[in-house]
């Protein structure tokens, strides 16, 4: 069963929460796709709509977004996501996973796009003293 962690970045307050996500839960995010909207009661925002922006895998290969399926692909990258190159003109090879949730993904980057009428500090339990 799939179990993964979802950093989830509030845009309006600049905060950034890490949700463990597992079970039923985690089930709503299989098969969805980067760039996709999720309902944000899966990690206990009812009334929420989440975004999809990015993840990585078990070995900590990050999602891509031009990549089809769940599969690892060897990409030769001049930059973006996976790579950043030290000087101009240099190029790497790259494996990266694509851009379909599976069971091999550990981590997903979320945005919330679609807000509920609490605030995300009192359904998520905010427990900053700051």
């Amino acid at each position: 069963m799939a179990d993964f962690t979802v950093a989830l970045s509030d845009p309006e307050s600049g905060k950034t929460y890490q949700l463990d996500v597992d079970g039923q839960d985690a089930n709503r995010f299989m098969g969805k796709e980067l760039g996709e909207e999720v309902d944000g009661s899966a990690v206990g925002l009812s009334g929420y709509t989440l975004e999809l922006t990015g993840g990585s895998d078990k070995a900590g290969r990050p999602m891509r977004d031009d990549v089809r399926g769940t599969a690892l692909k060897e990409l030769l990258l001049e930059g973006g996501t996976g790579y950043n190159p030290s000087r101009e003109g240099e190029r790497k090879r790259v494996t990266v996973r694509g851009r379909e949730v599976s069971d091999e993904t550990r981590q997903l980057n979320a945005s919330i796009v679609g807000r509920g009428s609490e605030s995300v500090e009192d359904l998520l339990g905010g427990d900053d003293d700051e």
